[in-house]
């Protein structure tokens, strides 16, 4: 997608890889959003690192240096976010070099070009990525940011000068603690010194004064292909111009207490008319020490900061950032290549208007700081990163709402898709450490994972362990399944799934239903027959009798139970035009909606529809539901709205609201969040009504979501609710699948495409897809039907398209395209 103008007031591109942490390309091409340091901190600013240029020229006389950044928007008055937020650093190091002129900027993540307007003789642009390779959770969890430098000379004149780096030795720094200059408590004891190889030139940041447990232990790397020159320790911009402008005697030493140093390399270039020289950069971190640091629900010993150590998986794979750097170089060709087909596939591909760019956002969610992979290699997330959705409560830095939230994550679909042994390890971790004896699972894992659960205590968003998140846990190990954990895991797992289903039985089914307290992902208790618990039950069922049928099991119990379910649902909660929910007459009417529209109404037949579960309540009244939750949720202009929480959608905005009360009867204290607009909620529903034909209602809801994020206002890779980067946004990945009708099952070695009218072209087709053991491209055009693997392996032996079946005789690997006649 193009960004230009006001499009990029809110631009922050994440880069870093998954559990890594990331730095921000701003829409004017500075780096913000510094969460390398184990934090998410969306206003953590390092000062002093930026890239500049000096350009020089003869006759007719011409020497300028300039900042390779735009000049800074100033913030919009949008609630909750701060993408916009032009550090103070920033703005002074602009008083210093002045910016070289506004940008434009194309990118898909995890890609983005930037290209500088200008009055200089010169013309340049700036390529900038992190790896990302579908199925392969290494290749994309390096801590390293390559930037490429294109410098053309369109005139007839020769021109020369330097193109240069700058970096902040930020080791010690907590990630928190605002830094004045090279001034911050965190500060002491760093050095920077130069390395070099016979093709680049590095600048490594260190402090080696710290203990090797320091929670800011750890080194930097900023390094380049050429022979550049090196301004190894200054301390202000005004030194770094020095240094540019000639040699420089930098400084020396270890850093005083309470300071650090900068770091600096420029390459020197020297362009003839009509000459074209690229220069790379790249920079590298390596920060091992991550802790408990975060305040966990519940009443726990280990509640707030902590010496409990977790670590990071990523700095298991090289010891240090130096290493990291050299394996990155060595790899850099590859990694861009298949970094490149990834983004391309999205932006060739058939899928309508900007529907490709946004859903290859969706890969930032869980490569945000919202989610980690400990040294051991467990998966953790947050429900998203604390900022200014969250100060009310939780404070403005670290991760939002710990760990591993299952009635969250109960939307995400994208991490299973790009990565699906890392979700994989999710369900291993309720099985194996959070689910109690009694067979019930609460919503949220306590690390470090040897500690005591909680079993019988208050938890928190909830109170009591949340029936939607264990309803959730059933759908998700059948999905692992499909999705490639294989039969022998499932079989392990058997035994916990009947034990969860059993408590579950026997705590809340009475006449065919779910009744009495239900907690939920809306932070409060639900109550009575309602179909949003209901469906998530029915799509349990099924999914169960569906393993049971893979293992051999009796699965009678479990169609008995769904059939019974499927009537009673049906018959108590239709009204005709969607599924109210009915409260016994001694239920409190508080928190409840009631004969409400839900939004989530149908969520259990959005998962039914991912995993081919077949329809859990009479086709016909799914689909009159979700066409009303449409024509009575989505809002368009919120000016004269009462926002009495969290503001997601306002002033022109459209948006789909939590719940309404198209006919009256909204209770005093109605379902908590109903007021709000749920970008997670969004999706799901976007991408039911795609499975069920409403592609206008499915359109109208994303074209809204996608507007309210179109960098004017709000960041297209942050998605807000309880905090930035959040995780319920990860549901989008199922929008893709319905509209290009794509399934995946590991179990059969079988893919499906049945592309929407919508997602054609002229009667063609393309678009990317993944399998865990690869991913590739599907085309078809002319009756041929071409699929492409760009990594890994696709490993299928049937193929169907539109409903025809094509054996496939071995898997498909790069380089060699299966080609089907598909007459």
């Amino acid at each position: 997608m193009h960004y230009t103008g006001e499009n990029l007031r809110h631009f922050a591109l994440p880069l870093g890889g998954l559990g890594t942490g990331t730095v921000a390309l701003a829409g004017n091409g500075a780096l913000r959003q510094w969460q390398l340091h184990n934090i998410g901190n969306h206003e953590g600013h390092v000062p002093d690192s930026f890239f500049a240029l000096r350009l020089s020229r003869v006759e007719p006389p011409l020497d300028e240096i300039r900042l390779l950044q735009g000049p800074p928007l100033e913030p919009t008055d949008t609630p909750l976010v701060t993408d916009d937020v032009v550090p103070a650093g920033e703005r002074r190091l602009h008083e210093v070099i002045p910016p070289i002129g506004p940008t434009k900027v194309s990118a898909t993540y995890p890609r983005a070009r930037v290209e500088y307007e200008t009055e200089l003789p010169v013309e340049i642009s700036l390529d900038v990525f992190n790896p990302l390779v579908p199925s392969e959770a290494a290749a994309s969890s390096q801590p390293v940011v390559g930037f490429t430098f294109t410098l053309h000379n369109p005139g007839d004149i020769a021109v020369h000068g330097k193109l240069a780096g700058a970096l902040q030795n930020s080791v010690g720094w907590d990630g928190v603690t605002p830094i004045d200059g090279t001034a911050c408590s965190s500060y002491g004891g760093n050095t920077n010194r130069v390395r070099r190889t016979d093709d680049w030139t590095y600048l490594v940041l260190e402090n080696t004064t710290l203990p090797v447990d320091h929670p800011g232990a750890g080194q930097l790397v900023l390094a380049t292909d050429a022979p550049g020159l090196v301004c190894a320790q200054w301390t202000r911009p005004e030194e770094f111009v020095a240094f540019l402008n000639g040699p420089v005697t930098p400084a020396s030493g270890a850093s005083a207490p309470g300071t650090t140093w900068n770091g600096g390399l420029a390459v020197p270039f020297d362009l003839q008319p009509g000459e074209t020289t690229q220069v790379r950069f790249l920079i590298a971190w390596h920060f091992p020490n991550r802790y408990v640091d975060f305040n966990q629900f519940g009443p726990h010993t280990e509640y707030g900061h902590s010496r409990f150590w977790l670590g990071n998986a990523y700095t298991r794979r090289t010891p240090d950032a130096v290493a990291a750097a050299d394996s990155f170089i060595a790899n850099w060709s590859q990694l861009h290549t298949q970094t490149t087909a990834w983004t391309e596939a999205f932006e060739q591909s058939s899928l309508p208007g900007e529907t490709g760019a946004r859903l290859a956002a969706l890969a930032a969610d869980v490569r945000s700081p919202t989610v980690f992979q400990t040294a051991d290699g467990d998966v953790l997330g947050f429900e998203g990163v604390l900022g200014a959705s969250t100060a009310m409560w939780g404070g403005r830095y670290g991760g939002s709402c710990p760990l591993n939230c299952t009635h969250v994550w109960n939307y995400e679909q994208t991490l299973s898709r790009l990565f699906p042994s890392l979700d994989q390890n999710m369900r291993d971790t309720e099985y194996d450490v959070m689910q109690a004896p009694e067979g019930y699972i609460p919503h949220r894992v306590r690390a470090p994972l040897y500690m005591k659960q909680s079993w019988d205590v208050v938890i928190g968003g909830p109170e009591e362990p949340a029936l939607d998140g264990m309803l959730g846990n059933v759908l998700k190990t059948y999905r692992e399944v499909r999705q490639g954990a294989g039969l022998d895991w499932l079989r392990g797992r058997w035994s916990n799934v009947v034990r969860l289903l059993d408590h579950i039985h026997g705590k809340w089914l009475r006449d065919g239903v779910l009744r009495g307290i239900q907690p939920s992902t809306h932070d409060i208790d639900l109550c009575g027959v309602n179909s949003f618990m209901g469906t998530l039950w029915l799509a349990a069922l099924r999914a169960a009798e569906e393993m049971a049928l893979l293992l051999g099991e009796d699965a009678k119990e479990y169609r008995s139970l769904f059939d019974a379910g499927s009537t009673a649902y049906d018959e108590l909660l239709f009204t005709g035009e969607y599924y109210r929910q009915i409260l016994d007459p001694d239920e409190t009417r508080d928190f409840q909606w009631g004969d409400g529209c839900l939004a989530d109404q149908l969520i259990g037949q959005w998962w039914a529809h991912q995993l081919d579960l077949g329809y859990l309540l009479p086709e016909d009244h799914v689909r009159t539901a979700l066409r009303n939750v449409v024509r009575h949720n989505l809002r368009t202009g919120f000016r004269d709205f009462d926002h009495p929480y969290r503001v997601f959608a306002d002033g022109d905005d459209t948006g789909l609201l939590m719940c309404t009360w198209p006919h009256g009867g909204r209770p005093d204290i109605p379902t908590r969040y109903c007021d709000e607009v749920w970008t997670g909620s969004e999706y799901q529903v976007a991408a039911h009504c795609l499975y069920e034909g409403l592609t206008d209602e499915a359109m109208s809801i994303l074209q809204g979501l996608w507007t309210r994020y179109d960098g004017t206002r709000r960041n297209p890779f942050n998605p807000i609710e309880c905090g930035d980067h959040y995780i319920r946004n990860a549901a989008g990945w199922s929008t893709l699948e319905a509209l290009t009708g794509y399934r995946y099952n590991a179990i059969t070695k079988t893919i499906t495409f049945a592309p929407l009218a919508l997602a054609r072209s002229a009667g063609t087709w393309q678009f990317p897809f993944t399998t865990n053991t690869g991913w590739g491209v599907a085309t078809e055009s002319d009756d041929t039907l071409t699929i492409t693997c760009h990594a890994g392996a696709i490993d299928v032996r049937e193929i169907h398209v539109d409903g025809t079946p094509y054996p496939i005789d071995a898997p498909i690997h790069p380089g060699k395209p299966l080609v089907i006649t598909t007459t």
